[in-house]
């Protein structure tokens, strides 16, 4: 048998949902408030087929350009060959979730203005900018009472 052409052609896996998550979608799906700018993770749900996303787009981040009743429009960047193009797509709000790739910069400028506020008050300076971390000292791993084995490669010899 030839492989499919369809639309949701490899997608078994794809919009599956996990174990013990299939059936009703929680209520606080449909709670949520999205807003033009926000920045949102797109994330097909297989219990809705309607606004469902294109197998291409599952598991990008797009930003919201519009909001609709139900749908959300995402503008999501999509490589075509050797080119990145922004894509405009609606999707339900089933499959979108706020994204968390930003929340751990917006903490690390908040913590800033706080160290840069003591700073102020206190008269000296400090440096905010992230410092990459050094790599560990050399040292001797020893074993209490464990032989060293060495390993070494066998000569391989020709049987006949």
């Amino acid at each position: 048998m030839t492989n499919p052409h369809g639309k949701r052609r490899g997608t078994r896996d794809m919009f599956a949902r996990d174990f013990r998550k299939r059936g009703l979608i929680p209520l606080s799906t449909y709670m949520k408030c999205y807003k033009i700018g926000d920045i949102v993770d797109i994330k097909g749900c297989g219990t809705v087929t309607s606004g469902m996303p294109y197998k291409a787009y599952h598991g990008k981040t797009g930003r919201v350009f519009n909001v609709a009743k139900r749908a959300v429009g995402v503008i999501v960047n999509k490589r075509v060959k050797g080119r990145i193009l922004a894509k405009k797509i609606n999707l339900r709000i089933e499959h979108i979730n706020h994204s968390k790739c930003r929340d751990d910069f917006l903490n690390r400028v908040k913590r800033n203005e706080i160290i840069k506020k003591e700073a102020k008050a206190s008269g000296t300076f400090v440096c905010t900018k992230r410092a990459p971390v050094n790599p560990r000292k050399s040292h001797t791993v020893k074993g209490k009472g464990i032989v060293i084995e060495e390993v070494c490669p066998i000569r391989y010899e020709f049987i006949a």
